[in-house]
């Protein structure tokens, strides 16, 4: 569909033809495989199904070595992960950790887990991610941790915010959550900071209906970690055998996954590069569609993004002549071409979840205008399963947005 034919097209709220009459399948998610089939009933018929078993140790090695970390440690979700990457810094009652206002509210409670406080801080308009000046300007003398998360399909300014860490000693652990298999400046998301942190979540864009990654480049980390979510044994102990307990101080839990996660993600793992790259190729054609369309923009992948992972494709409505309309207009009106789509998590301290008394927490001084206009107000996202979709369905995916946009007026 041209871009003159969609301006001039009657929305199909109001009666029009609909971009996509039979409405956009979502593909299957998540992915399966034949090879994966038979791994599980192989570990099933072996009994030995956790406890750093085999399929364990080699998908923790091999995920972190794919984004250029030297140790992986394997866990039950990605909850956990930040809870025990935190805890591996010591960090606990008393301190505070910086985190993005716009994020999934397991970021925040990770902290509120070890008695922390988190304190809320701004996004960009352009990512969505952590806003470098707003992080700065909320340290505190308490401030010992920062949670850049990589939401979406946007990538965090990790230079600037490890320029700010370094100066302040805080320890940066990435929340890699939707960021599997992304790059910054050509090395990968996890491995920038003292730790990274991803989820494996049934909708990730790598899944095994739950379990959670920690990555990491220093050894004696690594050992924390392990430790942490193992009720103490280390790296490499035999069930009821014990060659030295955890160190003093150190919480230790029963996060383990399990051997039949660990095998489904291994099989994922070799499809990743080729399924990212699907990803950027497709986000790129719709960008391009809408570079010219007034009123809806793509979110930004970040400043030295040279791989993006997604989440979902998130198109903000933030400018003239659509920044008026209600999103649930907008909504309405995409979902009637043929095309799902919601809206973000919105603020955490807002979220329906969010259950946590005012004195737990703190939101920066000046608020967080850009996380509740332009994150909550503005923004649609679909999910990332789109993106392995045909060329009819990317170009559909331009079209419906493009055509929502230029219809402006009508709605």
């Amino acid at each position: 569909m041209s871009a003159s034919t969609t301006q001039t097209s009657e929305l199909a709220l109001l009666g029009g033809s609909p971009v996509a009459p039979g409405v956009l399948q979502l593909p299957l998610w998540p992915p399966i495989s034949d090879v994966g089939e038979a791994t599980l009933v192989e570990i099933y018929r072996g009994r030995n199904w956790s406890f750093g078993g085999p399929h364990e140790m080699k998908f923790a090695k091999e995920f972190a070595e794919a984004h250029d970390a030297k140790f992986g440690v394997f866990m039950a979700n990605g909850t956990v992960t930040l809870q025990c990457a935190l805890g591996a810094y010591g960090i606990g009652a008393g301190d505070e950790v910086i985190v993005p206002a716009l994020t999934w509210p397991a970021t925040a409670m990770a902290v509120l887990y070890l008695g922390a406080t988190p304190v809320f801080v701004d996004v960009e308009a352009s990512t969505l991610c952590l806003d470098p000046a707003a992080f700065e300007a909320a340290i505190t003398s308490k401030t010992k941790a920062v949670i850049p998360v990589h939401i979406y399909g946007g990538m965090a300014n990790l230079d600037e915010i490890l320029a700010i860490s370094k100066k302040h000693n805080l320890v940066v652990v990435e929340d890699c959550a939707h960021a599997h298999g992304g790059k910054w400046n050509g090395k990968g998301v996890g491995s920038w900071g003292d730790v990274g942190s991803f989820s494996f979540q049934q909708s990730k864009t790598m899944s095994s209906g739950e379990g959670g990654i920690c990555i990491t480049n220093d050894e004696e980390i690594a050992e924390r970690l392990y430790r942490s979510k193992h009720i103490g044994y280390g790296d490499g102990s035999k069930q009821g055998v014990f060659a030295g307990g955890p160190p003093q101080g150190l919480t230790c839990y029963n996060f383990r996954g399990t051997e039949f996660q660990a095998a489904i993600l291994q099989d994922q793992l070799g499809g990743l590069d080729e399924l990212i790259e699907t990803y950027n190729h497709n986000a790129a054609k719709i960008e391009a569609r809408l570079a010219d369309v007034p009123g809806v923009r793509v979110q930004s992948r970040g400043a030295k993004s040279t791989r993006q992972s997604y989440y979902t494709l998130a198109a903000i409505f933030d400018e003239a002549p659509t920044k008026e309309i209600p999103l649930a207009r907008i909504l309405e009106a995409i979902g009637a071409e043929g095309l799902w789509a919601g809206g973000t998590y919105g603020c955490v301290y807002n979220h329906a979840l969010w259950n946590i008394t005012p004195e737990k927490f703190r939101i920066a001084d000046g608020g967080c205008p850009v996380s509740e206009a332009t994150g909550v107000e503005r923004t649609v996202v679909v999910p990332h399963q789109f993106l392995s979709g045909d060329d009819a369905m990317i170009e559909a995916i331009g079209d419906i947005f493009a055509k929502v946009a230029l219809g402006a007026a009508q709605l």
